[in-house]
């Protein structure tokens, strides 16, 4: 199942407000698959979660965090491909759901601010929930960019590196 919030004309939306959707499939995605067996793996073999050891290396070292509070962190993590992405990551297994959920939606708007004020406009974005964001892919408020050549055949090219 897939669980995931798009906002803006731009990500293809017919709604200006953001509005979730719910989809399931009888297979795993490959990216979520890819993701489930390696932190599966990295847990078996390290005896810790790897997205909350992550965690705690990012916010220990400042460099690409977002936003934090108690609860959670946003980073743009060091492997980003589009320019604006960022993960939202616990800092804990959660033991307070209460606590936890309403520190998730202070961050959540906190992040969400952030993209609004970034080009100065209410911005658009795809969120899918373990939580990336993905903001269209932009040069400006009002320039896109567009995948040509090589990124097409091969690999996307970063125009900003996560510490930018």
């Amino acid at each position: 199942m897939q669980i995931f919030e798009n906002k803006g004309a731009m990500m293809g939306c017919s709604n200006p407000h953001p509005h979730c959707q719910i989809w399931a499939s009888s297979f795993l995605p490959n990216e979520a698959r890819l993701e489930d067996r390696t932190q599966r793996e990295y847990r078996s073999q390290h005896g810790v979660p790897m997205l909350l050891e992550y965690a705690e290396q990012e916010a220990r070292r400042k460099e690409r965090l977002v936003v934090e509070n108690v609860h959670w962190l946003v980073v743009v993590p060091y492997w980003a491909t589009w320019p604006f992405q960022t993960l939202l990551l616990p800092r804990s297994r959660c033991n307070h759901p209460h606590a936890s959920v309403t520190g998730l939606a202070s961050i959540m708007q906190k992040l969400l601010i952030k993209y609004d004020n970034l080009f100065e406009v209410s911005f658009p974005y795809s969120m899918g929930w373990h939580a990336h964001y993905y903001p269209p892919l932009l040069r400006s408020a009002t320039v896109r960019k567009f995948m040509v050549g090589y990124e097409m055949l091969a690999q996307a090219q970063r125009d900003l590196t996560p510490e930018q």
